[in-house]
């Protein structure tokens, strides 16, 4: 996570300011123009011209306000170069010196602590802004953030929490986007869904067409059980067409399925397959197909069906079609389409079509050939058991109250 770090610049404060520099805050002319000059050197990046001037003066033999400014300015310098664990030491110098208001002291404290976080030293950091909050007055949520920054980088999420909530708290009706999205990593990372759901619904307020939020707050009902909410965490935006292309209409149709909503999947399905933007392969028809068939609409899963069985290298769409047509107890349909479910071979169930198959005969009154496909059905143990009965039922001659079995998909 990046981190924009801000220079440390040297105060040198105006009277007339409520922060006022401390009492006996004199400073000598000479060190006053070394001051100024290294100023000016910092401003114009000629950091070396900057350093020389302040090695011109005697720092030990400086009074604590002379010697605070120089030292900020030796971390200024030191910062513009990259030179961190440098500006680091001379900030805590300029703290030390006791040339510093409360109010000065305070500011650095802070940069010292940004210049640990610039450099990944998370632990130092957090540890430097924790002592900078005991004395700070009304932190803003920028620190705050940063504290949580610090915790969640090192791993520590439940120390984490606290200062992210603060920051996105004190950031009012519209916080910084990136603030929400550090509080609801740490959400989830604590396994918080309900919180995180709120956080990433705040985000969607403020960028409404980002398709990685509607995703998260999808993916989040689902995890709470709150399914027809996810569905609909995805169907928004597709419909408002910031979600194109197959794998969004793909998921959407798969949301709506797990929201017991397979209707409205099956006229997503078609309409993308209509319009080009899903193919029309073995897969994605099989799912228009599951669509229809768990909305009991026979009819219109029948044709996909048909086009999956033609397509598929194996028997089971035939299979799958055939036991459509065992629910609804058309046995000549059912036989024709086992037939060609057998003829291709590859079944996972080898035995429940025989075993059909000996059902659709035996209710077209073709007992012999019922007995061989019974006979056949037992050499699965899957359905021996169900061949088994059929076959003594066929030896007492009677006839059964026919209860056709379940399809299996």
């Amino acid at each position: 996570m990046l981190i924009a770090l801000g220079t440390v610049t040297p105060s040198f404060a105006d009277e007339n300011k409520s922060d006022k520099p401390k009492a006996g805050a004199i400073m000598d002319p000479n060190v006053g123009r070394h001051l100024k000059n290294a100023v000016a050197a910092i401003q114009e990046q000629h950091y070396a011209q900057a350093e020389t001037e302040l090695n011109d003066l005697s720092i030990d033999r400086l009074s604590p306000y002379e010697r605070s400014r120089a030292e900020q300015l030796y971390a200024a310098a030191e910062q513009m170069q990259s030179h961190y664990e440098g500006a680091r030491e001379h900030l805590k110098a300029a703290i030390a010196s006791g040339g510093l208001n409360d109010q000065e002291a305070s500011t650095a404290r802070f940069q010292l602590a940004r210049l640990y976080l610039v450099e990944n030293k998370w632990k130092e950091g957090a540890e430097a802004l924790e002592e900078w909050f005991k004395t700070a007055q009304n932190p803003n949520s920028a620190a705050y953030h940063l504290l949580a920054v610090a915790y969640y980088q090192m791993g520590n999420h439940n120390a984490a929490l606290a200062p992210a909530q603060k920051a996105v708290e004190l950031g009012g009706a519209h916080p910084q986007a990136s603030w929400l999205q550090l509080l609801l990593a740490i959400q989830l990372e604590l396994k918080q869904y309900r919180p995180a759901i709120a956080t990433v619904k705040r985000l969607i307020e403020q960028d409404p067409t980002n398709k990685s939020y509607w995703l998260q707050l999808a993916g989040l009902d689902s995890t709470i059980g709150a399914t027809s909410d996810a569905a609909v965490a995805i169907e928004l935006p597709y419909r408002a067409g910031w979600f194109t292309g197959e794998e969004n209409a793909i998921r959407l149709a798969q949301f709506l399925i797990q929201a017991g909503i397979p209707y409205r999947a099956g006229e997503v399905l078609s309409a993308a397959m209509q319009k080009g933007e899903v193919k029309s392969n073995l897969q994605n028809i099989n799912l228009l197909s599951n669509c229809w068939l768990s909305s009991k609409d026979y009819e219109k899963a029948l044709k996909p069906m048909r086009r999956a069985a033609d397509l598929s290298p194996t028997g089971d769409n035939y299979l799958r079609i055939a036991q459509v047509y065992v629910q609804r107890e058309d046995w000549p349909n059912a036989s024709d389409n086992l037939r060609l479910a057998i003829d291709r071979g590859g079944l996972k169930s080898p035995g429940d079509a025989l075993l059909l198959m000996g059902i659709a005969s035996y209710n077209q009154k073709q007992t012999a050939a019922a007995r061989t496909y019974f006979e056949k059905a037992k050499g699965y143990s899957a359905s021996r058991a169900h061949a088994e009965g059929w076959l003594n039922h066929l030896e007492q001659d009677q006839h059964p109250i026919f209860q056709p079995p379940k399809a299996t998909h």
